[in-house]
């Protein structure tokens, strides 16, 4: 099979492309604000904590391994094929496009997941900051940081005005985040850096002991956990048809996902040495600002919770960006309707899609008031999420192995990085989600909306991948997209697929 970009020779070009303003350090800072690494320290760690105990950097050693393989074949792949679509549409072509339009669909919903999740840990860490504040109270109206209402409420207003900054465009977006960034790294590294010099707790080599993990399921739930920490480098990739340079977008995301590394070890570290194993699991969305309590009397403590709210809302944005990008490219090959491909003459930006995500995404955050507390609201969507974009890593990653298969025949140390690594990243990623998977459908025998009901933790990502199969039918037979004849998708710099096939 060719490895050079798929070009589709029609005329006239029936669409306007997405401008290409970007360069290394703006791939750089959506990539690390969609993986949001203060919110995954303040919060993720906590949850994680919860499973693994006093393992944390043993557990992210392990999940970084995987994820380098993934984001090596992503690298690989938009070298060869720069897309908007990027897994959807290297999987559509390599394997199959019943799953590659799977892997642009659990994408979606999984950070649409994802942003309703964000939205109410951005209003839990404005009520924080209120409390530091000592505004306790709104009327007759608690304030409560744990209350899944309020939090949301607050949050939906915050993602409002970040889904307006980006239909102005994504190198605005970028300025945006690049500020935000800079102050959460500096008040990140200088509160982990003081907690690992003064924390009352002793240093411990058995922290990076894997094998110290209480149990199999818990490895698994944890490893999950910590891709899902993970998650978000590959937002690099969505705007490759906005940079200069696609090779940038590859230099952004793997750049994004060891600098990643570096700040989950030292967090990881930093809160083992501060606080005790009931501590770090014990306070949820307000794990950062207990750590900030512990190493500094006010306002200095109060900068951990201002890094927190930066980040989520640099994660809100920066969630809503990629994803649409994704339905964009989606749009254009008719799998999705038309609507996600409008591309704004003022911006260059698909600035209606992006309304409708942040519309979509509060919806979801409305729905999830369901779930009355916070902490278990997050604890239900990660497991869902990081089932989900394991299944969407592994299915890009095998992708990358069919596609450059015959480098094992033409150079084995090439075929070893872009075959061998890719195939057991996607095994170790399959094997943890489905072994998670078992060990919630058999952990309960009836269903409660509760996020220590194993039945509840799997209905999720079976919805989520469900309702995939239901909207890839609908593309296939009633959309008659040409993506399922042929599993390819519009290139970047190709006129529109839709003006060569007859609707």
């Amino acid at each position: 099979m060719s490895d050079q970009p798929l070009r589709v020779d029609v005329d006239p070009p029936a669409r306007p492309a997405l401008r290409r303003s970007l360069g290394v350090l703006d791939g750089v800072a959506i990539a690390a604000s969609s993986t949001a690494a203060t919110t995954s320290i303040g919060i993720g760690l906590g949850v994680t904590a919860g499973v693994v105990g006093l393992h944390l950097p043993a557990i992210m050693l392990l999940a970084f391994l995987p994820v380098l393989g993934i984001a090596g074949a992503y690298s690989r792949l938009n070298r060869v094929e720069p897309n908007a679509g990027n897994g959807y549409v290297w999987v559509g072509r390599s394997l199959h496009p019943w799953l590659g339009f799977m892997v642009g669909w659990v994408n979606i919903v999984a950070t649409v997941a994802f942003l309703a999740y964000t939205t109410a840990v951005t209003g839990s860490a404005l009520i924080q900051l209120a409390g530091e504040a000592g505004v306790h109270r709104l009327g007759s109206l608690a304030l409560d940081p744990g209350s899944t209402a309020q939090t949301t409420a607050l949050g939906i207003v915050t993602l409002a005005a970040v889904t307006l900054t980006a239909v102005t465009g994504v190198r605005t977006a970028a300025r945006l985040q690049t500020g935000l960034l800079v102050f959460e790294y500096v008040v990140l590294l200088g509160f982990c850096g003081y907690g690992i010099v003064t924390g009352p707790h002793a240093f411990s080599l058995s922290w990076f002991d894997p094998f110290a993990i209480p149990s199999a399921s818990a490895l698994a739930q944890g490893m999950l956990l910590s891709v899902f920490c993970y998650w978000g480098f590959e937002a690099a990739f969505s705007v490759n048809e906005e940079v200069r340079d696609p090779r940038d977008a590859s230099r952004a995301g793997i750049t994004t996902l060891v600098t990643m590394l570096g700040l989950f070890l030292l967090g990881s570290i930093a809160f083992q040495r501060v606080l005790s194993e009931g501590e770090l699991a014990g306070h949820g969305a307000q794990g950062l600002a207990f750590f900030g309590d512990r190493l500094a009397s006010q306002p200095l403590a109060a900068l951990p919770l201002v890094a927190l709210m930066f980040s989520a809302v640099a994660s809100l944005q920066a969630g809503v960006i990629p994803t649409a990008r994704a339905m964009f490219a989606m749009s254009r090959d008719r799998t999705l309707g038309p609507v996600w491909s409008k591309v704004s003459p003022r911006y260059g930006t698909p600035a209606a899609g992006t309304l409708l995500i942040g519309a979509l995404a509060t919806a979801v955050a409305v729905l999830a008031l369901v779930i009355p507390r916070l902490s278990d609201m997050i604890m239900a969507t990660v497991n869902a999420v990081g089932i989900v974009v394991a299944l969407s890593y592994a299915l890009t990653a095998l992708a990358a192995a069919v596609r450059f298969r015959s480098l094992l025949r033409e150079d084995w140390r090439q075929g070893v990085r872009a075959v061998v690594l890719p195939t057991l990243s996607a095994t170790a990623l399959l094997g943890l989600g489905g072994y998670l998977a078992w060990s919630f459908y058999t952990s309960t025998d009836h269903l409660e909306l509760r996020a220590d009901n194993g039945w509840f933790l799997l209905l999720t990502p079976v919805l989520m991948i469900t309702s995939g199969f239901v909207a890839a039918a609908w593309a296939r037979w009633v959309r008659r997209s040409p993506y399922f004849r042929t599993g390819e998708g519009t290139d970047a710099d190709a006129p529109q697929l839709l003006a060569a096939t007859p609707h």
